[in-house]
């Protein structure tokens, strides 16, 4: 009886150790990892974060950029000589050797799946010359194509450099834009590949624990390790429910396990208490005497299970809130033109009024404006008192709650 007591008792510790985890909503994890974030990849929402703006180093995560840079502006069936300086770079490698010649494509899977420095070093030659020029063209293309704001390369593996930096949403961002394409995708959710090189015949088995089964997760579709010594470990996650496509990054874990544990975590907590649905947004917007229009008539957003806000910036931004007011997703309104006629009627009016105050005794003039800022001062007051308990950290004017 007590063998089959200890039997149940061991079950029931694997079960709560693998499972996972149901997080209420006040339940936000806390995690070892100094940076992280988990984005929406279709929507983009963020649904968790932690110091997710901070500079960092990314290490091997640089190639998830190297690689949709190379996918989107390369061939991949075309041939690539190896060069020595490719074949001798420093760290993880899939061992190429000088003059070896691999399709860009078989460079961009070695990358992706093994990590491989030197692959990554073949395709910023073969593409621009050297890896100097490779990042120049790669950080335009990020900042520009992509739209991240404080990431620069210089190189195009992760090896580390001072000047190499990023942060958790930038790396998210990049990540998304990558996901939307299916080449990126077979790839980055490549579990296992043959490999046959000229000195190397293997089979190459991705590093990322959760997608090759060592510490698995059901959901995992995809992923990039990276470690350096000043990065530490860094991972980079992508994982779908069948009702929600997350992406996950985390920064800066001292431990391997700490890296997998804190991921495992903020999908958990995403999963349990977000969803994507059709938002119908207002037929219009007030903001400091402005109104703003959304583009689409239905927008798909990720939202609080326990429902939501909306809130309207100053500068015509449409902010989902949680209902700790901290923005989930933000949607860019168009700020609607007035009617000509309008216009034209209010130059009309101005016009005159300018003509007839020439007319006007300087002393009613006077006093008519005196009267007019006095009471436009007891309105003024009035109204910021009412709305200041209203008013975020983002200036929001208008607001719905759902």
């Amino acid at each position: 009886m007590m063998k089959k007591a200890f039997y149940f008792f061991i079950v029931l510790i694997f079960i709560f150790q693998f499972s996972h985890k149901a997080y209420a909503e006040e339940d936000i994890p806390e995690i070892l990892s100094e940076s992280a974030i988990v984005m929406e990849s279709t929507t983009g929402a963020v649904l968790y974060e932690k110091n997710a703006e901070d500079i960092m180093y990314p290490a091997s995560l640089t190639k998830i950029a190297t690689a949709i840079y190379t996918i989107e502006k390369g061939n991949l069936n075309d041939e690539v000589i190896v060069s020595e300086e490719a074949s001798s770079v420093d760290g993880t490698k899939v061992y190429l050797e000088k003059d070896e010649k691999v399709t860009l494509k078989k460079l961009v899977q070695g990358m992706l799946i093994n990590s491989g420095n030197d692959a990554a070093y073949a395709i910023a030659e073969h593409l621009h010359g050297d890896a100097a020029n490779f990042s120049k063209h790669l950080n335009d293309y990020l900042k520009n194509e992509i739209g991240v704001e404080n990431t620069n390369f210089t190189n195009p593996h992760g090896l580390y450099d001072k000047n190499h930096y990023t942060t958790a949403k930038d790396m998210a961002t990049i990540t998304n834009y990558a996901l939307e394409n299916k080449t990126f995708i077979d790839i980055f959710g490549t579990k296992e590949l043959k490999w046959e090189g000229e000195s190397w015949d293997t089979t190459l088995i991705s590093h990322h624990q959760m997608l090759n089964g060592e510490r698995p997760y059901e959901w995992i579709t995809g992923g990039k390790t990276g470690y350096v010594n000043e990065a530490k470990q860094t991972l980079a996650s992508s994982a779908n429910n069948g009702a929600l496509n997350l992406t996950a990054i985390v920064l800066k874990a001292d431990y391997k396990r700490d890296i997998y544990k804190d991921t495992a975590n903020i999908l958990d907590y995403s999963f349990s208490n977000y969803v994507n649905k059709e938002f119908v947004p207002a037929k219009e917007y007030k903001a400091d005497d402005r109104i703003y229009k959304s583009k689409e008539p239905n927008i798909s957003v990720t939202v609080p299970k326990t429902g939501f806000n909306e809130e309207v910036t100053k500068d015509g931004r449409l902010l989902i809130t949680d209902n700790e007011d901290r923005a989930v997703q933000v949607i860019k309104l168009e700020k609607e033109e007035q009617p000509q006629e309008i216009v034209s009627a209010h130059q009309a009016i101005n016009s005159t009024a300018d003509e007839g105050s020439t007319t006007l005794p300087i002393k009613s003039i006077m006093l008519g404006a005196g009267a007019v800022i006095i009471l436009l001062t007891i309105v003024l007051f009035t109204f910021m008192k009412r709305r200041r308990a209203q008013q975020s950290h983002y200036g929001y004017i208008q607001r719905r709650k759902w």
